[in-house]
């Protein structure tokens, strides 16, 4: 992109206007690794295999209950569970990155 070849496209001036908004905030750009990158990969795996089982228990759950308020009880706890183990999974993602050290 450092060579004025031609017209830049759309895309090319919204990443330019974004890396000077990112110089501007003092946002540093961080190079991840390939080892960082197999890292991340797995703990989305591992992760979405665990949604995935949450998502097929709840569903066998729903399916066999008639009752409103136990409805709505798993519902509550399977949103509980999904935002839990989200959560988890993001905070492990940003340490595979060395976001957050430790």
């Amino acid at each position: 992109m450092g060579d004025n070849t031609g017209p830049k496209s759309a895309y090319e001036l919204a990443m330019e206007r974004l890396r000077k908004q990112d110089k501007a905030a003092g946002v540093e750009r961080q190079v991840v690794t390939e080892a960082q990158k197999a890292a991340v990969a797995e703990v989305r795996s591992v992760y979405d295999a665990k949604l995935a089982q949450i998502e097929v228990i709840h569903q066998g759950q729903m399916a066999a209950t008639f009752d409103r308020n136990e409805r709505a009880v798993l519902e509550e706890g399977y949103r509980r569970d999904r935002e839990r183990i989200t959560s988890e999974r993001d905070a492990k993602v940003a340490k595979a990155r060395g976001a957050h050290p430790g």
